[in-house]
């Protein structure tokens, strides 16, 4: 992956070193950022005059001659699929009654926002804003990264199977896609070994990373456009279309827009921070690339530009829009120690030794383990005079430093102040979990990996089968500690049936709330699920989302809407379990919360925990309440209808 080639007298970039029985260059290669050439088809040769036997060495030619590269490339493309069903299979068994162990909180989320997909689909309702959860405030869709171009094409399969069954399905296609994109232009442009290619993109696919990610966030692990980006930025630093090639790369970075921006911000961080490593060791490419990437990126900017500033606009300025991560994340960042640790989710994997190594367990962005890091550095050194490693080697280890943070930690002890410091207020920077940076470290070491498994197989030394299974046994060693296994799962209770039987359509109006008990909240998140289930039919106050810090648009962002004095309170109570003692000064408030919700009912399922305390405050909140199928419901309509 280089930028352009100089023409004319400027030094051409060198490829990697090739033998002597291999003299044609290698088509597509990363170091000349070339397009693919055709193989040219293999002499026809006469039939012999005698007939091999059929299990003799002609059969076993004929069999190599139908192991065509397409039958590769589909043989790989069905082991990451086999993979990712692997690796979410426990989940599949039962999509809406299990999620991941740890947090649920991120899945009852997306789910949320496939629902809103489809009411987007069906009932044209503004994309980019809701009131839907967090009535009457409620939420800035752009800001919060609804994935509208993962929920649209999903709506059917939502309303087939329900949001709990498209999560699981964006899951397994996310690790999958993501590793086979990796192998496709790994395999095109960069190497040509396909087994080479097939490494390289399982690693991208099925890191520790994409791993810890694949259980609460498929906005994440979606990176299947993430190597065509990469590859347009590059083709455009020597390309003789920029006006066209400027507009395909604007298409791939609308459509990843509307996935995840964050990770799209990354891409172009890496993509920069390579050229530049690039042009650093050869001054020379710029004379050639300068015209080409200047045209192409100013028509990408105009282009997406275009299709973005109203979305833009409504995630920085519009209403609930923030600016500015919530303190709670600003400073996640990755312990040193964590890039010679296994993932949670691999083989080789300890939860508790890697519980001071990561902010959480959905966010263990580095996790390669000893045996891979160290692999890392040696394929660094190995091939350290081809340019495209060094300046991917620069890549992948500044960003491994900005992922520290603005803390540099080693096995939770503080060392000093990181270089992050420096940047966490820059705008967009801003917005930016830190410890995401390995993720681009993780990308390079997949490509790292790709070359290096190229370079084996073309070496011609005495004993070349020797050299292969040494080489064989070192990449064995380094993947096998952070093979995945399954994705571990808790069960959760499941949709009440007073909602899946449209009970509460007797008692919730078009402009009324159905308050879930507990409130709606970071922490609980089952009333999110409740209205996912009916494709958001009804508005509920509280959630699970980003908001500006004291409800005005533009102040620094909080995870949910405005305290709630009812909210915490019952949160408490389902928490410790504990009945208070209330006052009718706490009573008032809570009714006017409910009127400010304009509420209709209040619903406790009978199984909740710590359900008889919850139902007995209630009770001393608003009045009785009645027994309906598997919940108690509260009507409160007349004591939250509006006086004249």
């Amino acid at each position: 992956m280089t930028p352009a080639e100089p023409r004319g007298d400027s030094p051409p970039v060198p490829d990697a070193p090739r033998s002597s029985a291999d003299p044609t260059p290698r088509a597509g290669s990363v170091a000349t950022a070339e397009p693919p050439q055709a193989e040219a088809p293999p002499a026809v040769e006469a039939p012999p005059a005698v007939a091999p036997p059929a299990d003799g060495v002609g059969a076993r030619d004929r069999w190599r001659w139908r192991w065509t590269n397409r039958r590769r490339d589909l043989a790989a493309y069905g082991l990451f699929l086999l993979a990712a069903l692997w690796v979410t299979g426990r989940i599949w068994v039962d999509p809406a009654g299990r999620v991941a162990s740890f947090y649920s909180s991120d899945p009852a989320q997306v789910q949320f926002f496939l629902a809103h997909s489809v009411r987007v689909v069906l009932h044209g309702e503004f994309p980019f804003y809701t009131d839907q959860f967090n009535y009457p405030d409620g939420v800035n869709l752009m800001a919060n990264t609804a994935i509208l171009a993962l929920g649209i094409p999903m709506v059917p399969v939502t309303l087939l199977f329900g949001p709990a069954v498209s999560f699981v399905v964006l899951v397994t296609l996310g690790l999958a896609g993501t590793a086979a994109a990796w192998y496709r232009v790994l395999s095109r442009h960069v190497v040509r070994n396909r087994t080479a290619a097939a490494v390289g993109g399982w690693f991208c696919g099925f890191s520790p990373a994409m791993l810890s990610h694949a259980s609460w966030h498929p906005n994440i692990i979606s990176q299947f456009l993430l190597p065509f980006i990469v590859w347009r930025v590059l083709v455009i630093t020597r390309s003789r279309r920029p006006v066209v090639d400027g507009a395909l790369l604007a298409l791939l970075v609308t459509v990843q827009a509307f996935i995840n921006e964050e990770i799209l911000l990354f891409t172009a961080l890496a993509c920069g921070v390579f050229l530049i490593a690039m042009l650093v060791q050869r001054p020379g490419l710029w004379s050639a690339a300068w015209r080409p990437l200047g045209v192409a990126v100013a028509v990408c900017a105009v282009l997406a530009g275009a299709l973005l500033a109203y979305p833009l606009y409504v995630q920085f300025a519009g209403p609930m829009a923030y600016h500015g991560l919530s303190d709670a994340v600003r400073d996640y960042g990755n312990d040193i120690a964590a890039f010679f640790a296994p993932g949670s989710p691999t083989l080789g994997g300890n939860e508790r030794a890697n519980v001071n190594l990561a902010p959480n367990y959905s966010e263990e962005n580095a996790f390669f383990g000893w045996s891979l890091a160290l692999m890392a550095v040696g394929i660094v050194l190995w091939l350290r005079r081809e340019p495209v490693v060094r300046a991917l080697a620069a890549t992948g280890g500044f960003f491994a430093v900005l992922s520290l943070g603005e803390r540099i930690s080693w096995w939770d002890r503080e060392l000093f102040t990181g270089p992050w410091e420096l940047l966490v207020r820059v705008p967009l920077l801003d917005a930016v979990v830190p410890t995401r940076f390995g993720m681009i470290t993780t990308v390079v070491i997949g490509v790292l990996l790709a070359l290096a498994v190229e370079r084996l197989w073309s070496l011609r030394p005495a004993q070349p089968r020797t050299a292969r299974r040494l080489g064989v046994g070192a990449l064995a060693l380094a993947l096998l500690p952070i093979a995945p296994l399954p994705l571990k799962v808790t069960s959760r209770p499941p949709v009440p049936k007073f909602i899946t039987a449209d009970r509460w359509r007797e008692y919730v109006g078009a402009d009324q709330t159905l308050v879930p008990i507990p409130v709606p909240s970071m922490g609980s998140t089952h009333g999110m699920r409740w209205a996912a289930s009916t494709n958001l039919d009804f508005k509920i106050p509280g959630g699970y989302f980003l908001a500006p810090r004291n409800g005005n648009t533009g102040d620094p962002g909080r995870f949910g809407g405005r305290p709630s004095g009812i909210g915490r309170l019952l949160e408490e109570v389902a928490t410790t379990g504990r009945t208070p003692k209330l006052d009718d000064r706490q009573r008032r408030r809570s009714l006017d919360e409910l009127r400010h919700w304009r509420a209709a009912v209040l619903v406790l399922p009978v199984g909740q925990h710590n359900a008889e305390p919850l139902r007995r405050t209630v009770e001393e909140l608003v009045g009785p309440g009645r027994r309906e199928l598997d919940v108690w419901v509260w009507d409160v309509r007349t004591l939250t209808a509006p006086t004249a």
